[in-house]
């Protein structure tokens, strides 16, 4: 593999974990600015809401720009994004610095797949990809943890520092590793584009993926407090809790892609249903340590068991104009962490309870399976109006050619 693919997946490993780490360290954070933990909840749905801005529009700039230039230009928003996530004299001005860096997240891995496949083999194509998407994948197991870790030893603001020197690495690996790739061809039609949401199917997939992907965070991005306050860890332990999570994201995300070509509905039904009823047990399981972490690893793993199959949905039905789809697609995962962290934000301010957005959760991945059901259904009833039309056709032709002999 071409060390320009290790450049790809340096980068992807930063966004990867400054998305995340947050999770881990907002009772550090909230106390430094003197929030409650509900209004720090606004810096993962600060993140998330850029991320569903950033990742349409910068992949709609990216087409008029170089693609190593635009990795750079993407990879400089998430340095000073994060630098300034660090040094933020106020809690507005941190949530700035998370939505600046935000922005970068989206396109990078849209422009980054496509540079990943280009610099290999026909043949090598799916595996560039994979392993530029690898960063992001070890990022939950390595970074987020340890980046939990060092925020809750040195400081959190040193966590956001660390962060954007892996930014500044992955910019100067890209700068010197990546060749200058051509300017794509063509500029993006976005009439074409945007005709792919008039599709039901695709505003079901996309709905589905901010529903689904939103009850996994509307549990773990309490997860520290929940752990805590409910199940007894010590603050220390959270970071091992985090590996957990990754852990069952790394093995959900494999077990989802092995069968998104295979069954993907049928994976749908059942990641969806079991997250659901996952979520709802969780507000028993919390309660003591050994049921809480079994239950954050299957969170993790049947959360990520619906991402391979929910991008497939979409490219699939916005098959003749993927680009603008999938790029929305992404910001929708991230809507739905931004859903889920205030719903979960809203029940805890409410007094219900560390555990009551866990039941947020199995409301939103309940919905999603519903969705998916109705998508399911929709699609079959498609798919036989289509056979009994053809057959009418062959009936109709058939016909025809027995007048022409007569």
């Amino acid at each position: 593999m071409p060390l320009a693919l290790l450049a790809l997946a340096v980068g992807a490993f930063g966004i990867g974990t400054t998305e995340f780490v947050i999770m881990g360290l907002l009772p550090e954070v909230a106390a430094d600015y003197g929030v409650s933990i509900p209004t720090a909840g606004f810096l993962v749905t600060g993140y998330a809401l850029g991320v569903v801005l950033g990742a349409p529009v910068m992949t709609v700039l990216g087409t008029r720009i170089p693609r190593k230039r635009m990795l750079m230009l993407l990879m400089g928003l998430f340095i000073a994004g994060n630098v300034l996530s660090a040094l933020a004299p106020a809690f507005g001005v941190m949530l700035t610095g998370r939505v600046v860096a935000s922005l970068a997240h989206g396109a990078f891995f849209g422009i980054g797949a496509v540079v990943a496949a280009e610099l290999v083999a026909p043949e090598k194509k799916a595996g560039a990809i994979a392993m530029m998407f690898t960063g992001l994948t070890v990022a939950n197991v390595v970074g987020v943890p340890l980046g939990t870790l060092v925020g809750q030893t040195l400081g959190w603001r040193v966590t956001f520092l660390v962060v954007a020197a892996l930014g500044v690495a992955g910019l100067l690996g890209i700068a010197r590793l990546v060749p200058d790739l051509p300017r794509p061809g063509g500029e993006v039609r976005i009439r074409s584009e945007l005709a792919a949401f008039r599709n039901a199917q695709v505003l079901l997939a996309m709905a589905m993926t901010v529903l689904g992907f939103g009850g996994v965070f509307a549990a773990i991005t309490y997860i520290t407090p929940m752990m805590t306050e409910v199940a007894g860890f010590a603050d220390s332990s959270v970071t091992w809790l985090l590996v957990l999570f990754g852990l069952g994201m790394v093995a959900g995300n494999l077990i989802g892609g092995r069968y998104a070509d295979r069954a993907l509905m049928p994976m749908l039904y059942v990641s969806l249903g079991a997250l659901a009823v996952t979520l709802a047990v969780f507000t028993l399981t919390a309660h003591t340590k050994a049921g809480a972490a079994v239950t954050v690893v299957l969170i993790g793993a049947l959360g990520f068991a619906t991402v391979p199959p929910l991008q497939k949905r979409v490219l699939d039905q916005a098959a003749g104009a993927p680009t603008l789809a999938s790029a929305v697609n992404i910001g929708a995962f991230n809507l739905g962490n931004a859903l889920a962290a205030w719903l979960g934000g809203l029940v805890i301010a409410a007094g219900l309870g560390w555990t009551a957005p866990n039941w947020v959760g199995a409301a939103l991945a309940a919905s999603a399976l519903v969705l998916a059901l109705v998508s399911g259904a929709l699609e079959r009833r498609t798919a036989a109006r289509t056979a009994h039309d053809d057959q009418g056709g062959r009936v109709v032709a058939g016909a025809a050619a027995l007048d022409t002999l007569v």
